[in-house]
């Protein structure tokens, strides 16, 4: 089979296209014996990156890498004997819950989830707030009841990389992610990790953890969607068609959107699949890699990550060294957000219209825990408020005093010289 493909680069926005020719056969499910043929001549097209004020405005996704370390204390603390904690406990583990300024400081910056009190010797303790403790027992109502969803993600996690396999550092890494709960490795009851997981010896003296599917086929999120509107019936992947969502205001150049536009009637390649006869440097490579990151947002809880996360899946997941610049070729189908100084990938797909992307069990907790963090702001701003007030309401005491003084010292001076006269 002849495939006359294109592929580009990108560099600091600008767009290049050219032409190969490369020799391959397509995957061995398709039967039907068809030729693709896609012609596109060298240009060079400016691509400037759209600011789009929706994407950058949600807040559970551009709040989550804040609530993270939160999260981890208060699980710290549920997990402390009576479910609070001396401020010692803490004060020397910064780094492992990825917090940069003293723990103390951390945990008074947030009033509406930790409360602060005076225990053993006058030293301060932390435990949640009654609100922070109701959205806890929730979580662990959800995390039970959606056991089975999140075994589900986490079995998709694992089968999407290249030998079926990935080492616990980078499953612990994805975590938060993919909504998993902590400590979630090393679950005795069996409850998330069934008889399908196995822990195995890796290369580099890495632990991994792999999963047994006997043999049997796991759908993408596109594939399951396909069936849902009838455009697949489990054959062939033609029709498959990746979901464009253009932000406003972003117009491709006439010849972008060509290729675009042919590069949607290709086959769907499954991030399932085996990817061992794709040319890598042709148009199927490039929608298997769309296919995967397409399949990795949809798997996670805020459908976003940072992109840096996502580039240390390279090596186990089969993809190209510059894997980040498929995010600027399909700006329809993923938004690249700068703000907080980071640049998070987002599925556009998700936040769009009436989406076909199954919400994450666990994106409902999330969004309570940070309309209940936005309160401490209110909290402290109150506080501050109300310290002025106190420190004002002292000053003018002290000048009511002052002025009391001097008039009793006044009236002492009148009649001591009257003595004298």
């Amino acid at each position: 089979m002849f495939f006359h493909n294109s592929y580009f680069t990108t560099h600091f926005g600008n767009l290049f296209f050219c032409s190969k020719i490369s020799v391959f056969s397509l995957f061995d499910h398709q039967k039907s014996p068809f030729r693709y043929t896609q012609i596109s001549n060298y240009v060079n097209v400016y691509m400037k990156w759209k600011k789009d004020p929706f994407f950058d405005s949600i807040l559970h996704i551009h709040k989550s890498a804040e609530l993270k370390p939160i999260i981890q204390l208060k699980n710290f603390i549920v997990n402390y004997p009576n479910g609070c904690i001396p401020i010692s406990s803490v004060s020397k583990r910064g780094l492992e819950f990825d917090i940069s300024i003293r723990v103390a400081r951390f945990l008074r910056q947030y009033p509406s989830v930790f409360e602060e009190f005076r225990g053993e010797h006058n030293l301060p303790w932390f435990r949640l707030t009654p609100e922070a403790a109701e959205i806890d027992r929730e979580e662990k109502r959800v995390l039970e009841e959606c056991k089975e969803d999140l075994k589900d993600r986490l079995k998709r996690f694992v089968l999407m990389s290249k030998d079926k396999v990935l080492p616990l550092k980078i499953i612990k890494g994805m975590a938060w992610y993919l909504g998993l709960p902590e400590r979630f490795l090393d679950d005795s009851k069996g409850d998330l990790l069934d008889e399908s997981f196995r822990f195995v010896d890796m290369e580099d003296g890495l632990k991994g953890l792999t999963v047994e599917s006997n043999g049997e086929k796991v759908l993408s999120t596109m594939q399951r969607n396909a069936i849902k509107n009838g455009v697949y019936f489990g054959g062939t992947l033609e029709g498959i068609e990746f979901p464009l969502f253009p932000s406003k205001g972003l117009r491709l150049r006439r010849k972008i959107e060509s290729w675009l536009n042919e590069f949607q009637k290709l086959p769907y390649v499954s991030p399932y699949e085996d990817f061992w006869h794709l040319d890598p440097d042709s148009d199927f490579a490039e929608k298997r890699v769309v296919g995967i990151l397409h399949e990795l947002l949809s798997l996670f809880v805020e459908h976003s990550a940072e992109r840096k996360k996502l580039l240390c899946l390279k090596k186990y997941f089969g993809l190209p060294q510059k894997v980040h610049k498929a995010f600027e070729r399909h700006p329809h189908m993923f938004y690249l957000s700068f703000k907080n100084k980071t640049c998070t990938a987002i599925l556009k797909e998700a936040y769009c219209g009436n989406s076909s992307i199954e919400k994450h069990p666990m994106l409902v907790v999330r969004k309570k825990y940070i309309r209940l963090v936005k309160e401490s702001d209110r909290i402290l701003k109150n506080r501050k408020i109300n310290n002025r007030f106190i420190k004002h309401e002292k000053l003018e005491k002290g000048s009511d005093i002052d002025a009391n003084s001097d008039d009793r010292t006044d009236i002492q001076a009148q009649e001591v010289s009257k003595s004298f006269r």
